[in-house]
C-alpha cells in the first residue's frame, strides 16, 4: 500500500488540505481496495485553522516511510521550520514523492526543492515566488507542474487536478476516472491548460489624469475605441498619450483595453447565459471569431471551456454539501 503523507503547518487552508485527502483517500482499485494510506502529519499534536483545530495522530517522523508527501497551503507568511526543512530535504534525498498545493510551493522552495525547476503556485502568489526564489522557474498560467518527484499545483481545485494526475500514474487512467467520478471533477484538465485568472488592471496613482480617461473606456467597452478615440478623450496627442500610459499603468493603452474586455467577457460567462456572439459584442470584440481568439490566448482557454468549467465547479460544489 502507498503511504500518502499530508504535511499540516500552521493556518492550513482546510480546502488545499481537503484536495490530497479526498483523492487519494477515495482511491479504489478494481477489486475494492485501498491502494492509498493517508496519514497527517505536523510538527505538533494539534493544528489550528480558521474556526477549528486539527488533531494530528504523527509527527514530522510520519514523513519518513511515506512514498508521496502532499504539503497544502497555508495563511502563515513565516518560514517552514528548520525541523520542517530538514524533514523534507531528507525526505527529497530518500526519492519520496513530493508534492504542493497552492502557497505549499513556498515551503518546498524554502527547502531548495525547487531550485532550477519549473514551478507553479496561485496566480495572485505567483510574482511572490518569482521574486523571493530567482532560482525557481515559476510558470504563473498553468494547473500544475509535475518534475517527476516533485510536483506543485495552483489553488485547491488545482490541487485535486494534481493529485488525479499522480494516480492516474500510479495505478492507470481508470482507478482515476473512478476518483474524479467520487469527487464530481473532470478528468481531463492537464496541467498546462492555464489558470482561470482575472487579469487585474495595473494600479493608477489616484488623482492622475488618466482616470476619467480609464472609466469612460470601462462604460464604453462594447464601442470601438482606438487609441486616437482615447486620446482625444484625454486631451493628449496619441504619442503622450501612450507614453504616459505606459510610465502609470506598465503597459500600453490597447493592452489594457484588451484585459478590460476580457474581465468583461469573463464576468458575462460566469453570470448569465448569454450566448458568445452575444458576450462579443457586449465585451467589445466585434465577431465572434476575433472574440474566441484573443479570449484563448489572454485566458488560455476558449469561452465556452471557460463556462463550462465554472458551471462544472458549481455543480460540483453545489453536490457536495450536506444538509442534516
Amino acid at each position: 500500500m502507498h503511504t500518502v503523507a499530508i504535511l499540516v503547518l500552521d493556518d492550513v487552508v482546510p480546502f488545499d488540505m481537503a484536495a490530497p485527502f479526498q483523492m487519494f483517500g477515495w482511491a479504489r482499485l478494481p477489486d475494492g481496495r485501498r491502494p492509498y494510506r493517508v496519514r497527517l502529519c505536523a510538527e505538533r499534536p494539534e493544528v489550528r485553522t480558521e474556526g477549528f483545530a486539527l488533531r494530528i495522530d504523527r509527527g514530522l517522523d510520519g514523513l519518513a516511510d511515506a512514498d508521496t508527501i502532499v504539503v497544502p497551503g497555508s495563511d502563515h507568511s513565516g518560514p517552514p521550520s528548520d525541523a520542517v526543512v530538514a524533514a523534507l530535504r531528507e525526505a527529497a534525498r530518500a526519492g519520496t514523492r513530493i508534492a504542493s498545493v497552492c502557497s505549499g510551493a513556498f515551503v518546498l522552495a524554502e527547502a531548495g526543492l525547487l531550485d532550477g525547476l519549473r514551478a507553479t503556485t496561485h496566480w495572485m502568489a505567483t510574482d511572490e515566488l518569482a521574486r523571493r526564489f530567482p532560482a525557481v522557474q515559476v510558470e504563473p498560467d498553468v494547473l500544475y507542474v509535475d518534475n517527476g518527484n516533485v510536483l506543485t499545483s495552483a489553488g485547491a481545485a488545482a490541487g485535486l487536478d494534481m493529485c488525479l494526475h499522480m494516480i492516474r500514474r500510479d495505478l492507470g487512467s481508470a482507478v482515476a476516472a473512478h476518483s474524479a467520478r467520487l469527487s464530481v471533477v473532470p478528468l481531463e484538465r492537464e496541467g498546462g491548460q492555464a489558470q482561470f485568472i482575472v487579469h487585474e488592471h495595473p494600479p493608477v496613482p489616484r488623482g492622475s489624469a488618466l482616470e476619467p480617461v480609464l472609466e469612460w473606456i470601462e462604460d464604453n467597452l462594447a464601442g470601438e475605441l482606438t487609441l486616437a478615440a482615447m486620446a482625444e478623450r484625454s486631451g493628449m496627442s496619441e504619442r503622450t498619450f501612450s507614453r504616459r500610459f505606459r510610465e502609470q499603468t506598465g503597459t500600453t493603452p490597447l493592452q489594457w483595453l484588451l484585459r478590460a474586455r476580457v474581465r468583461r467577457a469573463q464576468y458575462l460567462l460566469e453570470n448569465s447565459d448569454h450566448p458568445v456572439e452575444r458576450i462579443a459584442r457586449q465585451a467589445g470584440f466585434g465577431s465572434p471569431t476575433a472574440f474566441r481568439e484573443r479570449f484563448r490566448r489572454v485566458v488560455g482557454t476558449t469561452p465556452n471551456a471557460y463556462r463550462a468549467a465554472f458551471r462544472g465547479r458549481s455543480a460540483a460544489q453545489a453536490s457536495s454539501v450536506t444538509v442534516g
